[in-house]
């Protein structure tokens, strides 16, 4: 089978929606939304260098205008309510906004592979604006920037994939 050609659906339990909120400690991660652009806007232009070392690929290709990244968010809205993936917006109590989360389909920034399939849940990768928080203060809430989650996946996208009591589409990770 020529699994580089598909991608692996991201699958919620039956009857859940995936969470708006989640909070951990001092960090709390929000869909992402156009109500975010000011605040995402400015964090990708302080963080361009830092996010292509960090998250891989080649975007940003340079800063992005607050026109060009308003079209961006309103796909990740889209892609979130169809369920084609999930990005949150981070911010830190102390330090305000601190970066994205997001949340993929394995064979969409990667090439799916039978391994791939087999073993892992979803492509999670991040990016933070470092001058913000001290490195050494993210190192307790963040593994590394790009993972390919296994089960049980990282914190964002365990709550995501396990069922939830709350019917609110607000979490609290323990």
């Amino acid at each position: 089978m020529q699994y580089d050609q598909f991608k692996k659906k991201l699958r919620l339990p039956d009857g859940t929606d995936a969470p708006t909120q989640l909070i951990y400690g001092e960090l709390e991660a929000q869909a992402i939304t156009r109500d975010h652009l000011a605040d995402d806007v400015a964090g990708i232009n302080a963080s361009l260098d830092l996010i292509r070392k960090t998250r891989g690929g080649s975007w940003p290709t340079g800063p992005v205008t607050a026109e060009g990244n308003f079209v961006d968010l309103v796909w990740h809205e889209c892609e979130f309510r169809d369920g084609g993936s999930y990005t949150y917006a981070v911010y830190h109590a102390d330090h305000g906004y601190i970066g994205c989360c997001y949340l993929y389909p394995l064979g969409g920034r990667t090439t799916l592979t039978a391994e791939l399939a087999r073993d892992h849940d979803v492509d999670v990768s991040w990016w933070v604006t470092p001058p913000r928080v001290p490195a050494r203060r993210l190192h307790h809430s963040l593994r590394r920037p790009t993972a390919l989650a296994r089960r049980p996946v990282p914190a964002l996208a365990a709550l995501l994939l396990q069922p939830r009591a709350s019917p609110d589409r607000s979490s609290r990770l323990s």
